[in-house]
């Protein structure tokens, strides 16, 4: 396979834990429903996924009104304090860093709204690191991961042989696999390493810090120093 010069890091889960702001703000909207808040295990199972197809699987139904409904209440309480209940993994500065001194180009690709994600990555300054970032808008448009990794790819003029994603859900190996694209699952997130080989990661990564080295596999220069 050629070597790898591009890099597509999902957000949640990936560079920044946001289960607490996430979480916190999913049970605000359920309980302006009436509904009562999730367990731990369905909380968790939505650090990735859109909000739509969670609030959908949530609440049982497929009434868009409904669904909608429900983000507004947690886009209402995410926009205020949710986004702030967040933090960055310990050493992804330090990895990031790393990476871009072996000449990879980074991107974000996301499925939280570009609004919410540019805020992140410029809060915990994180921008250095990345040339762009892609994530949905607030309508819903490109919340497909497969469709907005396309988008990204093709507005950045790479080639999918040359770029790798990396994320910690099964949906971002689906997203890689669907653009034949190669994939590096992350276990420091939310993801088990049944659910991300079982969506197609190409290989796995157990800690942030192993992040240049697990990289370094497929492409970059000076690689040996990494692993």
């Amino acid at each position: 396979m050629p070597p790898v010069n591009t890099l597509f890091f999902d957000l949640d889960g990936t560079l920044t834990d946001n289960y607490a702001g996430i979480a916190g703000c999913i049970i605000h909207a359920l309980a302006q429903l009436g509904k009562p808040a999730p367990d731990a295990a369905a909380l968790h199972a939505c650090i990735g996924p859109p909000l739509r197809q969670n609030f959908s699987r949530l609440l049982g139904t497929s009434d868009a009104d409904l669904i909608e409904r429900a983000l507004a209440l947690y886009r209402a309480r995410f926009d205020v304090a949710g986004w702030l209940e967040n933090e960055p993994y310990p050493q992804i500065h330090d990895a990031l860093a790393a990476l871009a001194e072996q000449d990879f180009r980074l991107f974000v690709c996301t499925s939280k709204p570009q609004r919410y994600a540019d805020r992140i990555i410029d809060h915990f300054e994180l921008r250095r690191y990345f040339s762009a970032v892609y994530g949905p808008d607030l309508g819903g448009t490109l919340d497909d991961k497969g469709d907005l990794l396309r988008h990204a790819v093709s507005e950045q003029g790479t080639t999918v042989a040359n770029a790798l994603m990396i994320g910690d859900r099964a949906q971002d190996m689906r997203a890689a696999r669907s653009n034949q694209m190669r994939a590096l699952g992350v276990l420091y997130g939310y993801g088990s390493s049944e659910e991300l080989t079982g969506a197609g990661a190409h290989s796995l990564c157990a800690e942030v810090a192993g992040l240049p080295a697990a990289v370094a596999r497929y492409g970059g220069r000076n690689t040996a120093r990494l692993s």
